[in-house]
């Protein structure tokens, strides 16, 4: 059934990654990118819109710098990246040029849509690109992104772009045809073809990176997508990049995540699954019952120790007196101010230190559970 939600999705979200992109010699294959972009046109044309995540900017950036692999060090990434963006869009303009369509750039960091502000300024963007028929061709923003600060891989960014987006379903494209129980290149394997809970997946052994060397993902993180985008209500289709139009055509294909659970708020999707906790504050049996239970705002009163060095607006892990991560929020204070308010009510706050201070730690609003 899900398969069929894939096919008559009205809004879908596309990836492709590095590895299914390079070509053997180095750089970009073309005909993967006419391929695809034929398939996503066809969508496009019987009335779906498209959103295409699309790693390379890397691979791309490798040969016109004279690089033979992924370099290992960020600020050659970086500059790989930077030159290869461009190189990269202007693959994909020309190629959906060819079919009438117009494409907009839309690079992200976990910055640009955490923080509440940026969050609704990156879905008003989608909106109004969507709107005016372009496919927005969504990546990592690999030139200025640095290790504390960013997704990770674009799998997982394709699952949270499917939340802030509002999709019905998720295609994942590889350069393999869907999730074996072994790695089919070592001997004979069997597809998984349909998840329909963690137990389908217990005899499953994942693979590394795609077979280019280009990429930072794998099967591993292809899962971890999958599972994301699941688990907050979204079907999500696993497929090689050679079946992409059987896919969106709904074929047998792949392997088919379904639906785990509901369709959570798309900004706590991000706080939890695109940050990294900048600091610590541990709380007790009250505050954990309040956060986790009753879904409560996080007050002074019940954090017991505060740990690291963050500011206010930073994302920051919640810890039970086990010392177990129970939340992920967005603090009000900084770090440094913030340990003279432990134990204390807003109340008592507010008279001593004035009414800047009756504020909560971390609005309800601003807390996802982990």
């Amino acid at each position: 059934m899900s398969r069929d939600v894939v096919a008559g999705a009205r809004r879908l979200v596309v990836k492709i990654g590095s590895s299914t992109l390079a070509s053997p010699g180095g750089g970009i294959d073309q005909t993967r990118i006419d391929s695809l972009t034929a398939a996503i046109a066809g969508r496009v044309a019987a009335g779906s819109q498209v959103i295409l995540v699309s790693s390379g900017a890397i691979a791309a950036g490798l040969r016109p710098l004279g690089l033979a692999q992924r370099p290992r060090d960020l600020a050659t990434q970086q500059a790989a990246a930077s030159v290869g963006q461009g190189m990269l869009l202007a693959r994909y303009t020309a190629a959906f040029a060819n079919h009438q369509l117009t494409v907009g750039q839309v690079l992200l960091t976990p910055d640009d849509v955490v923080r509440r502000v940026h969050y609704r300024n990156a879905a008003r963007t989608f909106e109004r690109l969507l709107g005016l028929g372009v496919v927005p061709v969504v990546n990592e923003n690999d030139t200025v992104a640095t290790e504390e600060i960013r997704f990770g891989d674009n799998d997982r960014l394709a699952a949270l772009v499917t939340h802030i987006v509002g999709a019905d379903a998720l295609l994942l494209l590889s350069d393999v045809d869907g999730v074996y129980d072994v790695d089919p290149s070592h001997g004979p394997a069997t597809r998984v073809t349909d998840v329909r809970n963690e137990s389908d997946l217990d005899h499953v052994r994942l693979g590394a990176v795609g077979r280019a060397g280009v990429g930072r993902g794998g099967m591993t993180t292809k899962v971890s997508a999958a599972r994301i985008a699941a688990g907050a209500g979204v079907p999500t289709l696993l497929a090689h990049a050679n079946d992409v139009a059987p896919a969106l055509a709904g074929a047998d294909v792949g392997t088919c995540f379904h639906p785990t659970g509901r369709r959570a708020p798309a900004r706590l999707l991000w706080l939890a699954h695109a940050t990294t906790g900048r600091g610590i504050v541990r709380l007790d049996a009250g505050a954990v019952d309040a956060v986790v239970k009753r879904r409560k705002s996080l007050l002074p009163a019940g954090i017991t120790a505060v740990e690291g060095e963050f500011a206010a607006g930073d994302p920051v892990d919640l810890l039970d007196h086990a010392g177990t991560p129970v939340a992920r929020g967005l603090v009000a204070y900084d770090s440094t101010e913030l340990p003279t308010l432990l134990g204390r009510s807003t109340h008592e706050l507010a008279e001593a230190l004035g009414s800047a201070y009756s504020r909560e730690v971390i609005h309800r609003d601003d807390l996802a559970l982990l």
